[in-house]
């Protein structure tokens, strides 16, 4: 069926992966991207779809109310992926504004214009709101349950309060005007085109370069990881066939501490590299743990895999070792990166 969608940040990271993906899989889609090409926004991400016909780049913050309406009328909009947001916690602890800014006050905006240019005929359309499994808080390591769509909303940190807050006004546009929409929380990702202040990217980055590998606190802050391509399949099925006004998690089912991870990426490396084995352990660092810093996220998927027959495919052996080698390959876009920021 022929769909006119709207993928708001998808020169990012997870967008531009989601971007690639849908341009390929669905040619009777028109895809609009919206990405006000931040710091983190990089149009070097999608070259190899730029000049497909069914795809159309637009500059803009989705914080523009005029602009918004504009596209919504233009291109008669029926489905939103809404994935741009302010993202890394660090950042949300020095300068928490452009996070309520961007993640809140630009989630209204697309929900009101949704709203409105749908007018109630909801036949056919579909707003789904891309969030984080960080809104539920943090586990303990020796807890024996994961994060299930039903948990309390217990967020720590200013990006994840943020979020929170998106998540709120999304399912209240649903109870009121009901309007559909259906909201995911998903663990890490990690895969190519990561912006290089991410953990996998950064680490892989000081290792090559022979520089300190910086560790917040003792490293054995646990993370659930999923390959970005599963992400996006993820997304993909929850859209189509995920039910109006659920949310549904997303996860790797694959718990690794950050610790743990630099010891993989060093031993790839290294023996990539031609270095003797373990020689980069020498350039880990530890440093002052982060405020507010989450012990441990698990995301459990029965849910999602129940209802919509999703898993992740993606080994975690096989995917980091083939992001090592994309960043390997791809050194200039690292440099390119670290200019611009």
């Amino acid at each position: 069926m022929k769909r006119n969608i709207l993928i708001t940040g998808g020169a990012g990271f997870i967008g531009s992966n989601l971007v690639k993906m849908l341009v390929k899989r669905h040619q009777d889609w028109m895809i609009y991207n919206l990405d006000a090409l931040t710091y983190a926004g990089n149009l070097e991400n999608l070259q190899e779809v730029e000049n497909c016909e069914n795809y159309k780049f637009i500059k803009g913050n989705i914080c523009d109310e005029k602009l918004v309406n504009d596209i919504f009328e233009k291109y008669e909009i029926d489905g939103v992926f809404h994935l741009a947001a302010e993202s890394h916690v660090d950042r949300s602890i020095t300068g928490p504004m452009i996070f309520q800014e961007t993640n809140v006050k630009g989630t209204c905006v697309l929900l009101e214009t949704a709203k409105n240019a749908w007018k109630d005929n909801y036949d056919n359309k579909t707003f789904l709101y891309v969030s984080t499994d960080e809104v539920y808080g943090s586990l303990n390591l020796d807890d024996d349950f994961k994060f299930t769509e039903d948990m309390k909303y217990d967020p720590h940190s200013p990006y994840s309060a943020s979020k929170a807050s998106g998540d709120l006004f999304v399912k209240a546009y649903y109870d009121t005007f009901k309007l559909p929409i259906k909201i995911t929380h998903c663990s890490n990702n990690y895969g190519p085109n990561q912006y290089p202040e991410k953990l996998i990217p950064l680490v892989i980055d000081r290792i090559i370069n022979n520089e300190n590998i910086p560790v917040y606190g003792k490293g054995d802050n646990v993370r659930d990881w999923i390959h970005v391509e599963d992400h996006c399949d993820g997304l993909e099925k929850v859209f189509l066939n995920g039910k109006n006004g659920e949310t549904y998690n997303l996860g790797g089912e694959n718990e690794i501490s950050n610790i743990e991870i630099v010891h993989t990426l060093i031993k790839i490396l290294d023996k990539i590299l031609g270095r003797n084995e373990g020689d980069s352990l020498k350039l880990i660092k530890y440093v002052e743990d982060r405020k507010g810093h989450d012990k441990r996220y698990a995301i459990d998927i029965a849910k999602v895999r129940n209802e919509l027959g999703w898993q992740p495919k993606i080994s975690w052996t096989f995917g980091i070792e083939d992001t090592v080698i994309w960043y390997l390959n791809n050194k200039e876009w690292i440099e390119h990166i670290k200019m611009r920021s």
